[in-house]
């Protein structure tokens, strides 16, 4: 839908031509003959030695700072630069890149290895293959929120607008794009609110999505799913900087809720002691669900699972994922197990009839037996083969790559999945019905006949799953 880099390759995957760099004291005259004979519009300025990135120049830039007020084309790169560049790692993913894009109003984004060397520049276009984000006064309105009350004020504005791409019929994995990065934008806004209220620890520290959040497939209803992650490089005590950041995250989870994501029914939240922690507590935290965890625990804690770094130092949830992905991979029962508890129920098929629905309510629960089946699965793919995509979707792109799928079969899971996303969305567009609710009478024999085929795509998912660990 987006780009490449949707496929699981991050970043590394749309740089496609060596990186277009010039030191710093290299002219204007000479920059701009580097960009036209490359045919790029965009120059990156490093430093010598360390090859890390100091500025960017564009041709706009080139044309509105030096060409139209009079400049000396002879004058040194760095004289006209954008300095302080906005940064990302090859193994970053795409929706990071758009947060940021958007976040900053920035048209290019550099990006570095892991020693924070330039290794390239990617731009909106490369990030949106089709369409770009088009919600250009939704985000002024987030970013200039100057209170509480502004910022609910936008979130309803999101809310209504989202609720007018699913009347027109835009696709379910689009939506959930937008709207991901839409509520990135306000969580980002709700969390600088509450960071200008506190003195917080001088330690690095991280929010983290869980769940539908950390996929990037929210809908119209959805609650909160987050925590916070932080650092004890110089041997602090875990104990006092949780108690010096809880306040802060319980600002931030009351001002989510003001804002439209209801407190969270489990306590899946920063503001709960149980999910802020530092970053040795989040390993054992999941060494601990690896090692020992119920059929049951394995359950509620496979939101945690799907994590990704919203604000704050990035690379510390990274860092997590790497850990994680690397402990997974040697850990055959775990992923036995999990696997297993992805199978415990299967889609609403029956032999005879089309669909088995609730006894007393004659309704299938889209979430639980629709797109579930393939969130478990992906879930469980993306720690088996090591993968750092979160969405489902990019899951199963990634995985059916690794794994050699046929193409056809895996458009055909993913067509499966996209069409049970809509349905979920169409059906919370109908006011005074449950949420993710439906009644198979009230769906068109089309619309019948699509989620009969999607469940039994489902169905084919977990078999696969069956046969892998032969269970």
């Amino acid at each position: 839908m987006y780009s490449e880099s949707e496929r699981g390759g991050g970043l590394a995957a749309l740089l496609r031509r060596p990186p277009l760099q010039v030191g710093p004291e290299v002219s204007v005259r000479e920059a701009l003959g580097r960009m036209g004979a490359e045919r790029v519009g965009t120059v990156v300025a490093v430093a010598p030695a360390s090859l890390q990135p100091l500025g960017i120049l564009t041709l706009r830039d080139a044309i509105d700072r030096v060409a139209l007020v009079g400049g000396d084309l002879d004058a040194p790169v760095a004289s006209v630069m954008t300095g302080g560049v906005v940064a990302l790692p090859l193994w970053a993913g795409a929706h990071q890149a758009r947060l940021l894009l958007a976040r900053h109003d920035l048209r290019h984004l550099v990006v570095v290895d892991e020693a924070g060397r330039f290794a390239g520049v990617v731009s909106r276009g490369d990030l949106y293959a089709s369409r770009r984000l088009e919600a250009d006064d939704l985000v002024e309105a987030i970013q200039s929120a100057a209170d509480v009350e502004a910022l609910a004020a936008a979130a309803r504005q999101v809310q209504e607008a989202a609720a007018a791409m699913v009347d027109r019929g835009e696709g379910a994995e689009r939506i959930g794009e937008w709207i991901a990065i839409l509520n990135d934008l306000i969580v980002l806004a709700a969390i600088d609110l509450a960071e200008a209220e506190f003195e917080l620890p001088m330690v690095r520290w991280c929010w983290l999505a869980f769940g539908s959040e950390g996929r990037l497939e929210q809908t119209l209803a959805t609650d909160q799913d987050n925590g916070l992650i932080f650092a004890t490089d110089n041997g602090e005590d875990a104990d006092l900087l949780r108690a010096q950041f809880l306040p802060f995250a319980q600002r931030v989870n009351r001002v989510l809720d003001v804002c439209g994501f209801p407190l969270c029914k489990g306590g899946v939240m920063a503001g709960n002691p149980r999910w802020c922690l530092s970053l040795g507590e989040w390993r054992g935290r999941f060494a601990e669900w690896m090692r020992a965890a119920s059929a049951d625990d394995l359950l509620n804690s496979s939101i945690f699972f799907d994590f990704r770094p919203l604000a704050g130092e990035w690379a510390l949830a990274d860092g997590l994922k790497r850990w994680l992905l690397s402990v997974a991979e040697d850990n055959p029962l775990f992923l036995r197990f999990m696997a297993a508890n992805a199978l415990r129920s299967g889609p609403p098929l029956g032999r005879i009839r089309d669909f088995v629905v609730d006894r007393g309510t004659g309704l299938l629960d889209l979430k639980r037996d629709g797109s579930r089946p393939f969130v478990d699965a992906a879930r469980i793919y993306a720690l088996s083969l090591g993968l750092t995509e979160t969405s489902t979707a990019g899951r199963l792109r990634a995985a059916g790559i690794a794994l050699r799928w046929d193409n056809r079969e895996n458009d055909a899971l993913l067509e499966a999945l996209e069409f049970i996303q809509l349905l979920r969305l169409r059906r919370q567009r109908k006011s005074g019905s449950p949420p993710n609710l439906v009644r198979p009478d009230d769906l068109n024999d089309l619309e019948r006949a699509f989620l009969k085929e999607s469940f039994r795509q489902a169905r084919k998912l977990q078999y696969k799953l069956q046969t892998r660990y032969q269970l």
